[in-house]
């Protein structure tokens, strides 16, 4: 386990030593200019780290925002900034470009700044805009009506998401005049502070339909005790390995795999009457499988957030059957959500930020 966390750290203080050295060579500006951009990377690497130590809550709300704002963002231009100097490198060897064009160039420092400022541009615009995803789900399951549900999971609240940007997103949910909201998991970000400190629970206040949820792993990294006490405030219904009733549905939440004593799906399945239409949540996306064979009609999960930036979006590809959007096994349709929000910096790059409005019609 040591092993693997100095390896975790070793990779990012290489990108971050192979891209100030590319940057060096490259930029057509005095050594002081390089100096002083040498030094304002490394602060923001420091930012990186800190984001994650619980030193962040210690500080003042000013400063821990800019902290993990700026921390969490720059890994993420440093990812970008790695890509793009060895699609530089591979270039010149290909004899694409010269190598004047990546030793103090201006056309070449503008052509990198220009694709890494207008990516993040864009990146930043994208995650803005909310999308709103459609779903039909009809079902031959006794029902007295339609009913329209909102799903939605990884909000995210903390130091870059903030109430401001909450209420938005509440008047969003409302606008849909859904019969019912379901939240799968990571409502909250890493820390309980900037939600206690903006009152942010109140907000949920305003939704017009009941909002049933399970807990996510941020909610387990936040503080348990914490996130419960959220939940409570904000009047949202919390199913942690339980079942309830919500008219001619069965919603079934499970508690997250953080939790290695969280009941098996078939333990919470056991008795429950199958002539209902039956919605799973559960935040993380494993064992599919296992929806399936408790005869779940809908299953909800989010957690992957499909990768937030490309090319991370092919990993998450990789490492669950389905890590984003619509899927089915048998008889089991399922929702893997890319969320409403986003952990860290404030970028969706071949991603979205969305929310689900389900239509449940009996045919």
């Amino acid at each position: 386990m040591r092993y693997a966390f100095f390896l975790i750290l070793l990779l990012p203080i290489a990108a971050q030593a192979f891209v100030t050295w590319r940057l060096w060579q490259l930029l057509p500006v005095p050594v002081c200019v390089k100096v002083l951009l040498a030094l304002v990377m490394a602060m923001c690497f420091i930012f990186s780290l800190l984001a994650f130590m619980p030193l962040l809550d210690r500080l003042s709300m000013p400063a821990a925002t800019i902290v993990y704002q700026v921390g969490t963002s720059w890994l993420m231009i440093l990812l970008y900034l790695v890509m793009c100097f060895v699609a530089l490198e591979l270039f010149r060897l290909c004899h694409i470009v010269p190598l004047s064009f990546l030793r103090a160039s201006w056309s070449g420092s503008l052509v990198v700044i220009g694709l890494i400022g207008g990516t993040f541009v864009y990146g930043y615009l994208h995650y803005i805009n909310k999308v709103r995803v459609k779903v039909e789900l009809p079902t031959n399951k006794s029902m007295s009506s339609s009913l329209r549900v909102v799903m939605t999971s990884d909000w995210h609240l903390g130091y870059h998401n903030r109430r401001a940007e909450l209420s938005r997103w509440i008047d969003l949910i409302n606008a849909e005049a859904p019969d019912l909201v379901l939240i799968a998991g990571d409502i909250i970000d890493r820390s309980i502070r900037p939600l206690d400190e903006e009152d942010m629970a109140q907000e949920f206040h305003r939704l017009h339909a009941p909002v049933y949820a399970c807990l996510g792993n941020h909610e387990y990294y936040s503080g348990e005790p914490q996130a419960l006490r959220f939940y409570r405030e904000a009047g949202i219904h919390l199913l942690r390995d339980s079942v309830v009733s919500f008219g001619d549905l069965i919603i079934i939440g499970r508690d997250d795999r953080t939790n290695p004593r969280r009941r098996l799906l078939k333990e919470l399945t056991a008795g429950i009457d199958s002539s209902k239409y039956i919605i799973l949540l559960d935040h993380q996306p494993y064992h599919l499988e296992q929806a399936e064979k408790t005869g779940i009609d809908f299953e909800l999960a989010g957690h992957t957030h499909h990768g937030q930036v490309w090319p991370v979006s092919w990993i998450t590809d990789k490492m669950y059957e389905c890590a984003y959007g619509d899927h089915q096994r048998g008889a089991t349709r399922y929702y893997v959500s890319s969320g409403l929000g986003i952990w860290g910096g404030k970028f969706r790059i071949g991603t979205q930020s969305e929310y689900v409005v389900a239509e449940i019609k009996p045919q």
